[in-house]
């Protein structure tokens, strides 16, 4: 086989070496951009995680808000009941700080 500069041999030759070399450098940029896809794919495969665990969060505190509006209006009910209690017994403290005989006086209501 003659591989003499200029020769049909050589040009192959040339011709072989050339395509594994722009082969190899194909390859070599593939691999680089798949990697690259893979790395953007944990990415957002990550933050889409972190997406889901926030939306479960949400909907858990979501399904309790009928509940938090029961308990507001059970707190209004105990503020109201603990306000005319502290009215009594400010009517009560005033009458025993005024009444020298509450004893007596209360017995004979």
């Amino acid at each position: 086989m003659d591989t003499a500069p200029g020769s049909a041999a050589h040009a192959l030759m040339v011709v072989w070496w050339s395509s594994l070399a722009l082969g190899l450098v194909v390859s070599v940029v593939v691999a680089a951009l798949l990697w690259l896809i893979q790395r953007s794919a944990k990415t957002i495969d990550g933050r889409v995680s972190r997406l889901w665990d926030t939306g479960q969060r949400v909907a858990n505190n979501t399904v309790h808000i009928p509940a938090l509006v029961k308990t507001s209006e059970v707190a209004g009910q105990i503020l109201a009941v603990a306000l005319r209690i502290d009215a009594g017994a400010a009517a009560i403290e005033s009458h025993a700080k005024g009444c020298p005989g509450c004893p007596q006086c209360m017995l004979g209501h």
